[in-house]
């Protein structure tokens, strides 16, 4: 008997009060479908409600694969938590997605995790355990010494705790049980087996499974397609059937963000370094230029979402991977994909020409496990205690995603990202730039607005190596404070650098050495 339902009759299974559980990654391995559909029926019949949510990463783009912006309606969506959230403006309306919106307006009860935690946190439900504890957080937003996690005034039950074991200080997330989890695979027989063949990640789709049957809820998958049973090998089955208790067909659903499908991120054949995208010349290149120097081939670079991502593009367009020398590097993202070229804005998670994919439990194992060595992270904020922000500044609260976990666990770290922001024009040529109109916001703080990671405590207590990178200047995070260590050339350093930032460092390299003036050419 087959298990094939629709997307309506899908939404028709949750009721008012339960936890629905859904995975993606921005725009990719999202089940949109079932998301709009549960929309759609609360939209037409005010039910269910007082639904919670539990994503453990930032699910569809908010603007063409909505995700969870679908369920971000006040009196559907009663409580979130989730591992990141995004948050980009609209490109045509320029408005903030409605999950922002209800998050902004203290309408919902928002919670956020590292990705990390929120991940492993389902292998606990799915054993029945009592919970998750780990290290990774201790001095961030998610310790209960600050806000535990906690994202708006309406959420203030204690998700996380701060607890003692063996003489040693960790966070504790207690499990509770999920009644619906919402998942997407390629492929569907009619028992219910999901294959990933057109799927360029895993993410945590067969844990959330887990998880929700261990719970005693229902599983749904959104597919692109039903086959035949007994006709793809076993080891192409991700999710077994016994796991799923219904499926959806959805022919047209998309890859990722402006993908409909691409083999060339399934792996398979090498990314052709002609084939990827060049930036133009601006702040954000030649700050991409600057963090691939400090790139080296044979060990595991991990890059975040943001600026730092741009770094292989550009190692790609000055021909470092010409003649298959891609092959020297090994590149990864806190979504599992290993090897080919890290992408850029709603490309990344994905790697164009990966070699091997981990899903996204394991990946975390793998970042908290120490092998990742250097990472490239991008920042918000970077205040006077060393201390660096990325999940909640201004009118933005996307959380932390993998930051923690990353940052927390690499040897060598980068943060790049322009040195003001909003509005910032800058000219470029000559072998450095000059300010044309400075950015209204300045990013170097007395105070960050929330902690993600405090990285001086990283440089004096890990023995971390840790630089800030921007456009006009570099910093190394050293034990006593940030120490301005090169500078642009055409830059004036009071007025443009120290003028703009709310602290001193701590100290300046005498005598200032210039940036490369290659990191300015077009």
């Amino acid at each position: 008997m087959s298990k094939r339902i629709t997307a309506a009759e899908a939404a028709r299974l949750v009721r008012s009060g339960d936890t629905v559980a859904s995975v993606g990654v921005i725009g990719w391995i999202t089940p949109d479908a079932l998301l709009k559909a549960l929309g759609e029926r609360f939209q037409q019949d005010g039910d269910p409600r007082d639904l919670t949510f539990y994503f453990p990463c930032g699910t569809g783009d908010s603007i063409d694969i909505r995700g969870m912006d679908h369920v971000a309606i006040e009196g559907l969506m009663k409580r979130i938590v989730s591992g990141s959230y995004v948050n980009p403006l609209h490109p045509v309306k320029r408005t903030r997605p409605e999950l922002m919106r209800l998050i902004r307006e203290n309408r919902v009860e928002a919670y956020s995790w590292p990705i990390g935690a929120s991940m492993h946190w389902l292998r606990e439900v799915a054993r029945k355990s009592p919970g998750y504890m780990t290290e990774i957080g201790l001095g961030t937003y998610a310790d209960p010494r600050q806000q535990g996690g906690k994202f708006t005034a309406r959420a203030t039950e204690d998700l996380v705790e701060l607890i003692e074991f063996r003489g040693k200080e960790y966070l504790f997330y207690p499990t509770f049980p999920l009644n619906v989890g919402f998942i997407r695979a390629s492929s569907a027989d009619a028992f219910g087996n999901l294959s990933y063949e057109d799927e360029a990640l895993m993410s945590s789709n067969t844990a959330l499974a887990l998880a929700v049957k261990a719970s005693g809820g229902i599983v749904v998958a959104q597919v692109r397609r039903e086959v035949e049973r007994h006709s793809r090998p076993a080891h192409f089955v991700r999710v077994p059937g016994a796991l799923v208790d219904h499926y959806v067909v959805e022919p047209e659903q998309m890859s990722g963000t402006d993908n409909p499908f691409d083999p060339i991120y399934l792996g398979g054949q090498r990314a052709a370094p002609s084939a990827l995208p060049r930036l133009p010349l601006g702040p954000d290149k030649v700050i991409a230029r600057r963090a691939a120097a400090e790139v080296r081939p044979g060990r595991t670079s991990i890059f975040g979402f943001g600026a730092s991502s741009d770094a292989p593009l550009v190692m790609a367009e000055a021909g470092l991977f010409d003649d298959g020398r891609i092959d020297e590097y090994q590149f990864t993202t806190e979504h599992g994909p290993f090897g080919g070229v890290v992408m850029s804005g709603w490309q990344f998670s994905a790697n164009m020409g990966p070699e091997a994919l981990l899903d996204g439990l394991q990946q975390f194992d793998f970042i908290d496990g120490g092998n990742c060595p250097f990472a490239a992270l991008a920042f918000a904020q970077f205040d006077a205690d060393g201390n660096v922000n990325v999940s909640w500044f201004g009118a933005s609260n996307p959380g932390a995603g993998g930051f923690i976990d990353i940052a927390q666990n690499a040897k060598d770290l980068l943060f790049t990202g322009t040195f003001t922001t909003g509005g910032l024009d800058c000219a470029i040529g000559e072998g450095g730039l000059s300010i044309r109109r400075e950015g209204r916001v300045r990013k170097l703080v007395t105070h960050a607005e929330q902690v993600t990671y405090p990285v001086r405590v990283g440089v004096t207590e890990r023995g971390q190596s840790a630089l800030v990178i921007t456009e006009r200047a570099v910093f190394r995070v050293e034990p006593q404070g940030l120490a301005l260590v090169e500078v642009a050339r055409g830059v004036d350093v009071r007025r443009d650098i120290l003028d703009q930032m709310e602290f001193a460092p701590h100290r300046i390299a005498d005598p200032l050495p210039f940036m490369d003036a290659g990191l300015f050419a077009e």
